[in-house]
């Protein structure tokens, strides 16, 4: 008996949105890749609303915990502002992903990563350690998970080709480009 199966991908579940849709299961370095820089100025603001309102709190109305009191429970207030912040960059750099929210700059760096993935023969979404079925568990277990992130933490972290996305824009993309390139190439010899 073969050991060889590989399962049909599941179609993903696609959401009606005003953008398109980049990948439907980002991994965490494409999350963190195509934040923007917005996204880490409202990510730190949020982190330092939680430290910054804790000691606003104690200064307009003391606890008078005293020294040993004043300083865990800020160190607590920034730990939970840090989680938050980071909570607030993963959450918006999704929605980008998803097309929940305008997404041309990212749309745009997808294209440009993937024809040059296609161009140079690398595998669009990297190559991956498990095999294809847990390759499918891990994108059925994580595609879409940022919505439900405040409950169960939980990030792509495998490598697999699930993304809801068609891939064959970018092989298309990267063939016009060759083109291209071939033209110009041959007619200024």
């Amino acid at each position: 008996m073969s050991t060889d199966f590989k399962p049909a991908p599941l179609p993903s579940k696609r959401a009606n949105t005003d953008y398109p849709l980049i990948d439907s299961d980002p991994h965490l370095r494409r999350v963190f890749g195509y934040a923007r820089p917005s996204d880490y100025a409202v990510a730190g603001g949020m982190a330092a609303a939680s430290p910054l309102t804790f000691w606003m709190m104690e200064r307009v109305s003391p606890s008078h915990v005293g020294r040993g009191g004043f300083a865990p429970v800020m160190r607590l207030a920034t730990a939970v502002g840090l989680i938050g912040g980071l909570h607030i960059l993963y959450q918006r750099s999704c929605n980008r992903f998803y097309g929940f929210s305008e997404n041309s700059r990212e749309a745009d760096m997808d294209m440009r990563e993937m024809v040059d993935k296609v161009k140079t023969g690398q595998p669009l979404y990297g190559t991956s350690q498990v095999s294809p079925y847990l390759q499918g568990v891990a994108a059925r277990n994580s595609r879409f998970s940022e919505l439900f992130i405040h409950v169960i933490p939980w990030f792509n972290v495998v490598n697999h080709d699930q993304h809801g996305v068609d891939t064959a824009k970018y092989y298309q993309q990267a063939e016009r480009e060759l083109e291209t390139e071939r033209l110009a190439g041959g007619g200024s010899s």
